[in-house]
């Protein structure tokens, strides 16, 4: 698909996110002049053909409430990541679940998985359960509770020298 001036004006507003307002994509396509229907079309367009990948949202935790925030890593054997994985991601206590190679000799983990909760107990719990629900008890693994929030931000993309 080759991009317009008017497309790569819409991934440039897109990458400071949707406002939280009735008509986000009304309110959007205001700065570049682009009516809401356009701006759903060329979205839905740029889409299917691959160019946006992925759209989503980034909640910010800590101002609903959630200041205990983990990421549960384990050592699962090669064979078993991606099923163990699977499971984990469909868990709704989990945010975020991917895969990652170890990092030997001193990172032995593969799996992560982001749990938030509105203190470290309730994590811990969740953590447990999910290890009981999916038989990790055996597999080598960490918590590791964050201290510091980092900005947080969509894809920004620039123009291609």
């Amino acid at each position: 698909m080759d991009l317009s001036d008017r497309d790569l004006a819409l991934v440039a507003v897109l990458a400071d996110g949707l406002p939280l307002t009735e008509r986000p994509f009304a309110d959007i396509g205001i700065p570049i002049a682009m009516p809401e229907d356009e701006v759903i079309a060329r979205i839905a367009a740029m889409t299917a053909a691959g160019v946006i990948r992925r759209f989503g949202v980034i909640v910010r935790h800590r101002e609903l409430g959630y200041s205990a925030n983990a990421m549960a890593v384990w050592n699962i054997p090669d064979e078993r990541v991606a099923a163990i994985g699977a499971l984990l991601a469909d868990s709704p206590e989990v945010t975020l679940c991917y895969r990652r190679p170890r990092r030997l000799p001193d990172w032995p983990y593969n799996l992560f998985c982001m749990v938030h909760g509105r203190d470290r107990a309730c994590v811990e719990t969740i953590i447990k359960q999910l290890s009981l629900q999916h038989g990790l008890g055996g597999f080598q693994h960490a918590v590791l509770f964050s201290s510091k929030r980092f900005k947080q931000r969509g894809a920004v993309y620039g123009k291609v020298a």
